[in-house]
């Protein structure tokens, strides 16, 4: 049995009243555990808080890892492609030619990997769903968001290794390799 008192001060400092009130009126209920409600709720959200911070920590390094990955391959295409870079520059390509067509390949790439990680969050959605609050497993905002996500991080991942193939020197790609 609880006894709840609602007060419009501290809480705590009532409960001796309350001690006091409730003994009065039977001397042999034991009572126990006087807390504010407020004390109640943060401990039955603990959990829950708990696991939102592991997943946010988890989507974060996971974030990361995906600008890394596409940061490293669009590098090393980049560097493998140094010698086509300079041929399309000696024959009058333009730079933002060269950066579009090294940000469409990566975007690209980024994209098949989107489409499957799309897949199998729609697949795990439905495991997770005692871990959504507010939300559903296909929730059309939440999963965009997060894609949107995505794709600016591929983007941006992509960009540099775009700005360092466009300032390819010509003579020195084609010197180089020959």
């Amino acid at each position: 049995m609880s006894v709840v008192v609602r007060t419009s001060g501290d809480p705590l400092a009532l409960a001796a009243d309350a001690r006091r009130t409730v003994a009065s009126l039977d001397p042999e209920q034991p009572i126990a555990n006087v807390s504010a409600v407020s004390d109640l709720a943060a401990v039955s959200l603990s959990q829950p808080r708990f696991n939102v911070v592991v997943l946010s920590a988890f989507a974060a390094v996971a974030l990361v890892l995906a600008l890394a990955g596409v940061y490293g391959v669009m590098s090393y295409s980049v560097a493998l492609r140094t010698h086509e870079i300079g041929v399309r520059l000696a024959l009058g390509g333009r730079s933002r030619d060269i950066a579009a067509l090294v940000v469409r390949y990566g975007m690209s790439l980024a994209a098949a990997g989107l489409a499957i990680g799309l897949g199998g969050a729609l697949a795990i959605g439905r495991l997770m769903s005692g871990l959504l609050f507010g939300v559903t497993p296909a929730d059309p905002i939440a999963i965009g968001g997060a894609a949107a996500l995505v794709i600016l991080v591929a983007f941006a991942a992509c960009y540099v290794p775009a700005r360092r193939a466009m300032r390819v020197d010509p003579i020195v790609a084609l010197r180089r390799d020959s």
